[in-house]
């Protein structure tokens, strides 16, 4: 499956990542923000998210902790993009699409 999802506010880029996509032969769903990208991978399947993480009415982040929370969220590679400069909100970031393997090797412990 070549789906993508993709969630980003910004229109310019947007349209560049879609275009650069599609030319790649990917299909790209889009949204601008994180809330309807949410909604959209609940009702049919992508192999990848794409998204920005600063957004309104649900961030990047936010987006990615939600997600992982669902079959469907830990079934799907996550990649956010930013142009944040702010080192607690990149490793913030981080975590979020890291939880899933960090609960896993916490189970392999116990």
């Amino acid at each position: 499956m070549n789906r993508i999802l993709l969630a980003e506010d910004d229109d310019d880029m947007r349209r560049f990542l879609v275009k650069a996509l599609e030319k790649a032969g990917y299909q790209v769903s889009h949204f601008d923000n994180g809330a309807s990208a949410y909604q959209r991978l609940h009702e049919e399947p992508f192999s990848l998210l794409l998204t920005d993480i600063v957004m309104p009415e649900m961030d990047g982040i936010e987006l990615t902790v939600a997600l992982r929370q669902t079959r469907i969220g830990r079934a799907v590679y996550i990649i956010l993009l930013t142009g944040l400069e702010d080192d607690t909100r990149l490793v913030e970031a981080f975590e979020a699409t890291l939880q899933e393997a960090a609960d896993a090797d916490l189970l392999l412990h116990v």
